[in-house]
């Protein structure tokens, strides 16, 4: 699975971790995560997140 980076903050989204402090359990592909979400670090939105 591919890893996204936020283009804000450089807050990297490994799909193997995920993020559990947001409800995102270790697995899940960037494209599944709700599009609520937003970086763990800055709060930026999901839209803000470019593929590495």
């Amino acid at each position: 699975m591919k890893k996204y980076r936020c283009t804000v903050c450089g807050y990297i989204y490994d799909p193997e971790t995920g993020d559990l402090d947001s409800g995102v359990q270790p697995g899940t592909a960037f494209e599944d995560i709700p599009e609520d979400w937003v970086c763990p670090l800055c709060g930026a939105e999901k839209s803000l997140f470019e593929e590495m």
